[in-house]
């Protein structure tokens, strides 16, 4: 699975130059689980991440490459929960590795939904999510009560990794949050779109595009992505046209 690895060596540039906090995973870390969404009311809330005019991004990159993730771990680029004074820019980026997948392609592909929907299986206390897929973006709202308790990303993250790691098929899993206001929420949200879109390709391609490539409207993301092409003349007529 190394289509997505162009986009990891790329966020991890973009991240390059900030100061970051890592936590290696603890189960213990985890933060208080409701079971079900919270609902966060503003009178309740202490501030909100990724709220309409801030900066927000949220994906999820697999890999099979150890080099590229090769543990379990959280990572903080910015101020923490308890350091936030009030609405700010937010992102979250969970790098996954997975083992050998090699059940034939429509398999593997719904192995990787699977594995992706794991974050709406996360209901930290005092933490109401909100995400786009459409656009990309993924709003948090903070209760003050979580605030008082403790919560940090340290114990959020380690809760999203802990319901990841309930797929047999991922190996390992880092869980970037970012509110560092001197990063580049836009290129971070292009990086977002760029991994919906090779999903999005994958998915058509099982589906069975034309393989002359002058005639195919996704030929961008075959060209840009390393692998992409392979596949889709793996699934697709092996004629040998493009």
């Amino acid at each position: 699975m190394e289509l997505y690895n162009s986009l990891i060596n790329d966020t991890r540039a973009q991240l390059e130059g900030l100061s970051a906090k890592v936590w290696d995973y603890a189960p213990a870390d985890c933060w208080a689980d409701t079971g079900a969404s919270e609902l966060v009311l503003q009178r309740d809330a202490a501030y909100e991440m990724g709220a309409l005019g801030k900066g927000s991004a949220n994906y999820v990159l697999f890999t099979s490459s150890s080099e590229l993730v090769d543990k379990d771990q959280v990572i903080l680029y910015g101020p923490d929960m308890g350091q936030i004074k009030g609405d700010c820019d937010f992102a979250r980026i969970v790098l996954l590795r997975v083992g050998v997948l090699d059940d034939d392609d429509e398999a593997v592909y719904r192995t990787l939904k699977d594995i992706e929907f794991a974050k709406y299986h996360v209901y930290p206390e005092g933490y109401m999510v909100r995400m786009s897929p459409e656009s990309s973006r993924e709003q948090v709202r903070v209760s003050k009560k979580a605030l008082a308790k403790g919560i940090s990303f340290r114990s959020v993250g380690a809760s999203y990794v802990a319901e990841y790691k309930k797929d047999a098929n991922v190996l390992n899993a880092t869980v970037i949050f970012i509110t560092d206001p001197k990063a580049d929420y836009a290129s971070l949200q292009a990086a977002a779109k760029k991994a919906s879109a090779v999903t999005g390709t994958l998915t058509h391609i099982l589906e069975g595009l034309p393989t002359d490539c002058s005639i195919c409207a996704l030929k961008d993301i075959c060209d840009e992505v390393e692998g992409m092409k392979e596949l889709h003349f793996g699934v697709g007529d092996k004629s040998g046209k493009h």
